[in-house]
């Protein structure tokens, strides 16, 4: 569970340098992306109304964003195979990463935590963008994403970059 009283990166910060896994079963690290700008977003579970949304949104902005020289990174708890059968099934060009490991990215930004839903409460992952500079510091994020014009918004803002 995240600790509510530690300081979460913010803009400015440089991005946690933790592994995670990609859906090739290697692993992927923050740093791999530097040298251009890239986009991190977090989402709760693949093949869900708003992450299904969410993901084909990048995906059909995908040849902006690398026109405009910027990696992107969709990342959830989801599984390796759960991630391969998202992308078959919504035919998504962009690239998913796992981070399921317990101490992992999401725990170092402060975005898996406790929620709650008709009164119980589980732990989920807030649905959050973050913006990298191209030496891998965080230049914007968005927290609580509402997804209805949120690709078309992070676009904007990485060019601006």
């Amino acid at each position: 569970m995240t600790n509510p009283e530690a300081r979460r990166p913010g803009v400015g910060d440089p991005m946690p340098d933790i592994a995670m896994e990609a859906t090739d079963g290697g692993s992927i690290l923050p740093s791999d992306l530097k040298g251009k700008p890239a986009v991190i977003w977090f989402y709760p579970k693949d093949n869900t109304p708003g992450c299904t949304v969410e993901a084909k949104d990048f995906s059909a902005l995908a040849p902006d964003f690398a026109k405009a020289g910027v990696a992107l990174l969709g990342v959830s708890k989801d599984s390796p195979q759960k991630h391969r059968n998202f992308i078959d099934k919504q035919g998504l060009s962009v690239p998913l990463a796992t981070d399921a490991a317990e101490g992992g990215l999401s725990d170092a930004l402060g975005i898996w935590t406790e929620k709650q839903l008709y009164g119980k409460k589980f732990m989920g992952m807030v649905r959050t963008t973050y913006l990298l500079d191209a030496e891998g510091r965080i230049a914007r994020l968005w927290d609580k994403v509402k997804v209805k014009g949120h690709a078309e918004e992070v676009l904007e803002a990485a060019r601006s970059l």
